[in-house]
């Protein structure tokens, strides 16, 4: 009886401690798990991970999208921009004297502003230090004098850094058959070597004449391309033609 008793408490003590083995176990997992969780999740939660990647991203397409300086040149001479005109004169006197955003220019004015925009060009006017008169009709007979004279009239500027420029759109009226002598002066004082010259000029009906052969002369270092030739009356609404004509060239889309 007493070897019976023996083996039951025996058997109750191994039942006992099993299970006090089991609870230690089942508690002593428990911790190791959370830790583990809210490791996982903080670095996912956290904004500040997600914010320098934009703002990185940002900073490196703005270079792009500023585009820098343009490497073409607009110069241009315009009988209004060089003409000794009075104060508040009319434009519409004159089917010379033209308006472009609200300043007095000429018929080679208004192109050369059309290029500009289409092309992003930067302008350059063509100055000369006397000015013209008044009267258009005076002004080209000056122009005729100074011609049969192979005059060179002094210019009031040259273009800053033409290092800078690759192509260069050279515009100006047809004056008795010829470039107006100013343009004379200004293509002897630059050197265009090694860039493109495309030039534009304004006339009555003559075109170019032999203007484009007298700058390939003056700048043979330079590339001449084609030209585009407009009627004085057709100038100011030359922007469609303009337009056809710097895509043929690549200059505009």
């Amino acid at each position: 009886m007493k070897r019976i008793l023996a083996f039951l408490l025996a058997g109750m003590m191994v039942v006992s401690l099993a299970a006090c083995s089991e609870t230690e176990s089942q508690e002593s997992s428990q911790p190791s798990q959370a830790p583990s969780s809210s490791q996982v999740s903080e670095p996912e939660e956290s904004p500040s991970s997600e914010q320098p990647q934009s703002s990185s991203s940002s900073a490196e397409e703005t270079p792009e999208a500023d585009g820098g300086e343009s490497n073409m040149l607009v110069a241009y001479f315009s009988y209004a921009e060089n003409a000794d005109l009075p104060d508040g004169v009319d434009a519409s006197a004159t089917a010379s004297i033209q308006t472009w955003n609200d300043t007095i220019t000429g018929n080679t004015g208004v192109v050369a502003n059309m290029i500009a925009e289409s092309t992003g060009a930067e302008l350059f006017s063509i100055q000369t230090v006397e000015k013209y008169p008044a009267s258009y009709d005076e002004t080209i007979d000056q122009g005729q004098q100074e011609r049969n004279a192979d005059a060179r009239p002094e210019l009031t500027a040259l273009p800053e850094n033409l290092d800078a420029y690759d192509v260069i759109f050279l515009g100006f009226p047809n004056w008795w058959g010829d470039m107006p002598m100013a343009l004379y002066s200004f293509l002897e004082q630059v050197d265009l070597s090694g860039k493109t010259i495309v030039p534009f000029v304004t006339s009555g009906g003559s075109g170019f004449s032999s203007t484009v052969s007298t700058i390939e002369g003056l700048e043979s270092g330079a590339t001449v391309q084609e030209g585009l030739h407009l009627r004085d009356s057709s100038a100011t609404g030359a922007q469609q033609q303009v337009n056809e004509w710097l895509s043929g060239l690549g200059y505009a889309g």
